[in-house]
């Protein structure tokens, strides 16, 4: 009996045992499995997570390709004028120099308003925060004015870079006359750009405001008289001026290369200079005809007259057709501009030269497909530009101007915050960006005492100027429509000729010259 019990205890432990080490074997074979389906899932979350934030561009800001060719052991430049003219693709360089500005914490001598007092001849007093001569350190100088070199160099230091662009004269013409058609009384008078071709002293009337449009308008905002009768003699005198201030000129119509020949001027790594195009206009639609050129063609508009919405009718577009012999009487119209241009279009290809024709197509290369890398990453659409109406982000709605829509763009979405931030930067309009670096700048808005303009911001996509003192092309009024604001009788010109008033128009007069 005891033996039989013993027996069962054992063969009970024995199949325990048993039981127990097939047990663990399933066991072990189930823990296997899924510690390798957790694997799996962790090995493949990791690669998704890869996957999703590179192309994103958390890195490209920081990227090796962001600063390009070496540029040797040189400083960056920070002290930079730089002439804003009309109608060049300025808006778009001025972008830049606000993007690297505020990357770098330097400060800008910004206006009052959004021009420093352009049309009227440059004044020192039209910078916010100048308290006289060298006594605040300013950086950068880069919003629209008439230049006036003996004031600028009140606000800027010794060192200061000094750059302008300029563009073909009839490509200028047909874009100021796109923007201005409805601001400048000889554009509209007419019924087309060719009409007023055809005969500009039956429409031009140099006594009124806002004509200088319509005439050698790179001439004027480089300061010069612009109505002064053609001379080669004259022509060279102010070549030679502008060229002994200016240590580079960009021309417009090679964009890519003046991006290059800037990059190495101010020692600026390559992300500095690549750029998307700002206040492109847009085109008529297909049947309608009239508008053409390049991107350039599309250039900057931080001014004219105030939109709905964006929302221009086709049908008040201005007619921008041209026969070649209208292109050659707007040539010889704008006489003093079409020198000037050919002249600082030879010197910009001697630099070239100089630089070298084989570096140069390899660095434009790499600045076109920098710009097409961070165009997949900051922009929707494939990178075009859309109509403002459509742009969901109300703050970076481009100011409508004139008879034709400005254009912008919309970001990337589900971008991370620094990525954001530097493309941000890249599309933010002119207006808006100006506002946003017055705010740094400057800790407290400057509340308007009672009797002075208030030069707070009162535009969106189809808002208006409403300030008092300014146009609704955000620029001073001169005479009467200024509330009686007039011109000093003894204002110079900065080459030093006396201007002179006459039915509030500034006329320059060389002494002993005819003009």
């Amino acid at each position: 009996m005891d033996t039989a019990m013993l027996f069962r205890r054992r063969a009970r432990m024995l199949r325990w045992l048993v039981c127990g080490r097939l047990g663990p074997i399933w066991m072990w074979k189930a823990l296997l499995l899924f510690v390798a389906i957790a694997f799996t899932g962790q090995l493949l979350g990791v690669i998704f997570n890869k996957s999703s934030v590179q192309p994103a561009a958390r890195s490209i800001f920081s990227s090796p390709d962001a600063q390009g060719p070496s540029l040797g052991s040189c400083q960056p430049h920070t002290h930079i004028m730089f002439l804003k003219t009309h109608k060049t693709a300025s808006s778009t360089v001025l972008n830049m120099l606000y993007r690297f500005g505020e990357e770098h914490g330097l400060r800008f001598a910004l206006p009052l308003g959004y021009q420093l007092g352009y049309p009227l001849p440059f004044n020192a007093h039209r910078v916010k925060g100048y308290r006289g001569p060298r006594t605040v350190e300013f950086h950068i100088m880069g919003n629209h004015m008439r230049f006036n070199k003996p004031e600028v160099e009140k606000v800027m230091p010794a060192d200061t870079f000094y750059f302008s662009i300029i563009r073909d004269p009839v490509a200028l013409a047909e874009s100021s006359f796109a923007y201005y058609k409805e601001v400048a009384p000889a554009f509209r008078k007419t019924k087309g750009l060719g009409d007023f071709a055809d005969d500009p002293e039956k429409y031009y009337d140099p006594r009124l405001r806002n004509n200088h449009y319509a005439r050698n308008l790179l001439w004027f905002d480089f300061g010069l008289d612009h109505n002064a009768n053609f001379s080669v003699t004259l022509a060279q005198r102010g070549q030679a001026m502008i060229r002994r201030t200016f240590k580079l000129i960009l021309v417009s119509e090679y964009f890519d290369q003046s991006m290059i020949l800037l990059r190495h001027a101010l020692c600026w790594p390559l992300d500095a200079v690549v750029s998307f195009s700002l206040n492109a206009r847009q085109q008529k639609p297909s049947g309608i005809g009239g508008i053409s050129g390049s991107w350039v063609d599309k250039a900057a508009a931080a001014a004219g007259v105030a939109g709905r919405g964006g929302h221009s009718e086709a049908k008040m577009l201005p007619n921008l057709s041209l026969t070649e012999e209208q292109r050659e009487k707007l040539r010889q119209w704008n006489a003093l501009d079409w020198y000037l241009y050919k002249a600082l279009n030879r010197t910009f290809w001697e630099e070239i030269d100089r630089f070298g024709h084989t570096q140069m197509e390899q660095e434009v290369a790499l600045l076109r497909m920098r710009r097409e890398d961070l165009a997949r990453v900051c922009l929707r659409n494939g990178g075009k530009p859309v109509e403002a109406h459509r742009i969901r982000d109300k703050t970076i709605r481009p100011f409508q101007s004139g008879l034709v829509k400005i254009l912008g763009y919309e970001l990337q979405p589900r971008l991370d915050n620094a990525t954001r931030t530097a493309c941000l930067r890249m599309i933010r309009p002119e207006i808006q960006y100006k506002d946003v670096l017055d705010a740094k700048q400057f800790s407290r808005a400057v509340q308007a005492q009672p009797g002075q303009p208030n030069h707070g911001l009162m535009v969106a996509a189809g808002g208006s100027f409403l300030r008092q003192g300014f146009s609704r092309t955000g620029e001073r009024l001169v005479g009467r429509e200024a509330g009686g604001r007039t011109v000093d009788e003894r204002e110079r010109d900065w080459d030093r000729s006396r201007l002179i008033r006459s039915n509030q128009t500034l006329i320059g007069q060389e002494k002993g010259r005819l003009r």
